[in-house]
C-alpha cells in the first residue's frame, strides 16, 4: 500500500461577499478532485489543538501525525534545521523576515507595507542577509539566510521573549502596537531598528525601487523557539516517508523527523510554482521505494495573504489539474493500492490575510474502496454536511494508513 498526502496550504477560506458568498474552493474549477469526492471519506479536521495558535508548524505537525502538545517547541526551529544550523540545547531561534515598513523616521511611528518584501528572489535576499550578518554578528547574535524573505536568527543561551508578532498579521497597520516590550524582545527591537537604518540605501533596495518593487528595509523577528526533538517518521508509523515542499519549515521538519526531503527545480512556494513537477518527484519518489510521500504546496497560503482572491483560486485549479489528477492516474499505473489524502493545514482567508484555527475540509481516496459520504464535490461547506469530524488532527494520519 503506498499513501500520498497532497496538502494545499491555506486552501480553506470563509464565505467571501466579494466572490458573491462563495469561498475559493467552491468557485475553483477542480473536476478531478470534485470526482473523488464522490467515492470517497469526506469530513472535517481539526488540526490546530485548542490554546495553540494557528501556525503552519502547528498544522502541518498534526497531518504528519505528531501532537504538537508533545513536540512543538516553536516555529523557526524548525526552519533552522532545513537551513541545516546545528542548534544547541541553550539556543533560541527567531524567523527573521526580510519586510517593507514605511519610511517614517522613528522605528514605532512606521506601518508594516509588506511582510514578504515583494516576494523578494532568493538571491537579493541572500545579498542583504549576508550584508547585515557583517554588522550585526557576534557571540550572541548569529544570522543565517533562508529562501526568499524567510531568515533565521539564533541567540546564544537566549531567551524566548514570546511578544513577537508574525508579520503577515499585521499588514497594513501601524507596528506601534506590535512592538515587544520584554527585556529579550527590546534586545531584538533594537536589530529590528539598526536593520533598517543599514538597509533603506542598500543598492540592492535602490535597484528594486528604480524597478517600481518594495524595498527590503527591515528584518521583522518572530516565531523563536528551541532546539526540537520529533520521533522518526518510519519508527511511529513503520513507512519510509518523503516530503516536497518549498519552504523551509516543511523541509525542517522532514530533516527532523528523519524523512526524505526532496527538492524540486521550480518550487517557488508561490502560484508560479513547478506543479507539474513536484507531482512528478512524487510518483518518481514511489517508484524509489518510498511509501509514504507529504506533497506541500504554498501557494494558496500565500494568496491568502495577499488577500489576492483571484491567484488562490487559480493556485487550487492547478493542484487539481498538475498535482492531483497525474499523481492519481500516475499511482493507477502503477498497479498498487493506494490512498491520498487531500486537505489544508489550516484555513487562510483572503478576508482576514492570515491563518485561522477553523477545521479544515478533507478527503481521503482508496483505491480499493469506494466511500460514500453524501460528499457532491470538495468544499468547506460539503465537509461539514458529511457530519465526519476529526477532533484531534494528528489522528487523521492514523486514519489515512489503517482506514
Amino acid at each position: 500500500m503506498k499513501y500520498v498526502i497532497i496538502l494545499g496550504d491555506g486552501m480553506a477560506d470563509y464565505r467571501q461577499p466579494s466572490l458573491g458568498g462563495k469561498t475559493p474552493l467552491m468557485l475553483a474549477k477542480k473536476p478531478y478532485i470534485d470526482a473523488l469526492a464522490k467515492v470517497s471519506e469526506v469530513g472535517l479536521c481539526k488540526t490546530v489543538p485548542c490554546g495553540m495558535k494557528p501556525g503552519s508548524d502547528v498544522a502541518n505537525l498534526s497531518v504528519l501525525g505528531y501532537n504538537p502538545h508533545d513536540c512543538y517547541t516553536g516555529r523557526s526551529p524548525l526552519e533552522a534545521a532545513s537551513i541545516g544550523i546545528n542548534l544547541k540545547d541553550t539556543d533560541v531561534t527567531a524567523r527573521a523576515n526580510l519586510v517593507t515598513v514605511s519610511d517614517e523616521k522613528v522605528y514605532s511611528d512606521k506601518t508594516m507595507i509588506d511582510y514578504s518584501a515583494g516576494e523578494i528572489s532568493t538571491e537579493e535576499a541572500k545579498e542583504l542577509i549576508e550584508f547585515l550578518a557583517k554588522e550585526i554578528n557576534d557571540d550572541v547574535y548569529k544570522l543565517y539566510a533562508g529562501i526568499s524573505y524567510r531568515h533565521c536568527l539564533v541567540v546564544d543561551n537566549g531567551v524566548v521573549a514570546g511578544d513577537f508578532t508574525p508579520p503577515h498579521d499585521i499588514t497594513g497597520k501601524p507596528v506601534k502596537e506590535y512592538l515587544p516590550e520584554s527585556e529579550q524582545g527590546k534586545k531584538l527591537l533594537l536589530l529590528m531598528e539598526k536593520s533598517y537604518e543599514l538597509l533603506k540605501d542598500h543598492p540592492v533596495n535602490k535597484r528594486r525601487i528604480a524597478n517600481g518593487k518594495r524595498p527590503a528595509n527591515s528584518l521583522w523577528f518572530w516565531g523563536e523557539g528551541t532546539k526540537p526533538a520529533l520521533e522518526k517518521f518510519e519508527d511511529k508509523f513503520s513507512l519510509k516517508g518523503g516530503i516536497i515542499s518549498a519552504v523551509d519549515l516543511l523541509k525542517g521538519i522532514g530533516k527532523l523527523a528523519d524523512m526524505r526531503v526532496i527538492e524540486v527545480d521550480g518550487a517557488t512556494g508561490n502560484y508560479d510554482t513547478n506543479f507539474s513537477g513536484k507531482a512528478q518527484a512524487c510518483l518518481d519518489a514511489i517508484d524509489d521505494g518510498l511509501d509514504l510521500v507529504y506533497l506541500h504546496m504554498e501557494a494558496p497560503d500565500e494568496c491568502g495573504h495577499h488577500g489576492d482572491a483571484e491567484h488562490k483560486i487559480y493556485s487550487i485549479e492547478q493542484i487539481d489539474e498538475k498535482v492531483v489528477k497525474p499523481v492519481i492516474e500516475g499511482l493507477k499505473v502503477r498497479g498498487e493500492d493506494f490512498a491520498v489524502l487531500i486537505c489544508p493545514d489550516h484555513p487562510t482567508p483572503i478576508s482576514i490575510m492570515t491563518h485561522c484555527s477553523d477545521p479544515v475540509p478533507y478527503l481521503i481516496y482508496r483505491s480499493n474502496t469506494v466511500i460514500n459520504s453524501g460528499a457532491t464535490c470538495y468544499d468547506e461547506e460539503q465537509a461539514e454536511k458529511t457530519g465526519i469530524f476529526i477532533e484531534r488532527g494528528y489522528e487523521l494520519m492514523q486514519k489515512l494508513i489503517k482506514g
